[in-house]
């Protein structure tokens, strides 16, 4: 671009020596001095244009800034300065996974935002009562005891599963007593009115079989159950299963394991 204007500049150069030679000679031929002073000023004008076009950078195009990339002591940033949006530490550590706390920080997650993220928001869940819920393991263990006995330590977690998902509790029982306790226990434990837990969706049945036919039937997105056998059975028709046991066990890669209820959804 410079050398092209350059060239330009050079043949107009040239067409003004020959023009003014043209009229010097007139000058002399006519003596009237009247071209002198135009001459003059158009050869001011000639001047002033070739500082204007040697002062002018090259190029037409201006210079763009140099992007800064942020400093890499500004925690919580990118280093790259090619990034379009840059997450502070705070959106980093809500996508982590949960452990309880967060570092740094200790940035804790309340129980009902573990509760939802545990289950993947999950919509339904049934879960059985014996070993899960109940401190009897047992439909014979149940049938000996005087009265069911709710653990206490699994009623804040009930409590925020019903707010957040639609719960069925199940259990096989061997008579109408042992399903009498059973309600029993549930409305002392305040179950039926602390959450959208209703007697409707507990269910009994009198055989195993029958239980992970309600199962199937109610297709949840989480089942919970401390029954292994129970478990690898349905671990091919539910997409997610909590399996509570003390022991540890291969189950398939949907099934998810933990000694308690409470401790799967531990703060």
């Amino acid at each position: 671009m410079a050398d092209h204007s350059k060239t330009d500049l050079l043949q107009l150069i040239k067409r003004i020596g020959a023009f003014l030679s043209t009229k010097i000679l007139k000058i002399f031929d006519t003596q009237d001095f009247r071209y002198v002073w135009a001459i003059a000023g158009f050869a001011v004008a000639v001047i002033f244009t070739w500082r204007a076009i040697r002062t002018t950078p090259s190029g037409s195009q201006r210079r763009q800034p140099k992007r800064q990339p942020p400093s890499s002591s500004t925690s919580g940033f990118s280093n790259n300065p090619n990034d379009d949006h840059l997450l502070p530490s705070e959106d980093l550590r809500t996508e982590s996974v949960i452990d309880g706390s967060f570092q740094p920080g200790n940035v804790k997650l309340t129980l009902g935002q573990i509760v939802r993220q545990r289950l993947s928001d999950g919509r339904k869940v049934t879960c059985r009562l014996l070993g899960v819920i109940l401190e009897e393991n047992t439909p014979e263990e149940l049938q000996a005891a005087n009265k069911a006995t709710v653990k206490s330590s699994v009623l804040e977690v009930l409590s925020e599963i019903t707010k957040h998902s639609d719960l069925y509790l199940m259990e096989r029982v061997l008579d109408d007593e042992s399903e009498n306790k059973v309600l029993t226990a549930l409305e002392d434990a305040g179950i039926f009115t602390s959450g959208g837990l209703v007697k409707d969706k507990v269910l009994f049945c009198s055989t195993e079989n029958g239980r992970m036919s309600f199962v199937r039937q109610l297709e949840p997105d989480w089942h919970i159950d401390s029954n292994p056998e129970i478990t690898s059975q349905l671990a091919r028709f539910i997409r997610h299963q909590l399996h509570i046991s003390a022991k540890k066990q291969q189950f398939a890669s949907n099934v998810h394991s933990s000694s308690s209820l409470e401790q799967f959804f531990a703060v």
